[in-house]
């Protein structure tokens, strides 16, 4: 499977930005989730590993292998950007911090 197929999956970056900072049981990690479904989270749990982005620990916990951190890396500045963006749209918008009374 090729990342980006992969990437644009539902949920698959969510999961990845979830394991960006630490290690997370499968319960945990569902409720950063938004609580997606035990089954579509163990399917995408299941790919991420199989493309090496993901690893089990000893403890049954997720973590990120160090492509999985790389891919996070990247991540980080879309987020970055994300944040400039949503900050620009709320000066923009009609009734914004910029907005005239």
């Amino acid at each position: 499977m090729a990342a980006l197929d992969l990437f644009g999956r539902r949920w698959a970056l969510r999961i990845l930005w979830e394991l960006r900072d630490q290690t997370l049981g499968f319960r945990p990690l569902q409720q950063r989730c938004d609580g997606m479904s035990s089954s579509v989270l163990q399917q995408r749990l299941t790919e991420l590993q199989e493309t090496l982005l993901v690893e089990r620990d000893a403890q049954d916990g997720y973590r990120l292998t160090p492509l999985g951190k790389g891919a996070c890396d990247e991540l980080r500045g879309l987020h970055r950007w994300s944040e400039r963006w949503a900050a620009e749209l709320d000066r923009a918008a009609p009734d914004g911090p910029d907005a005239k009374p």
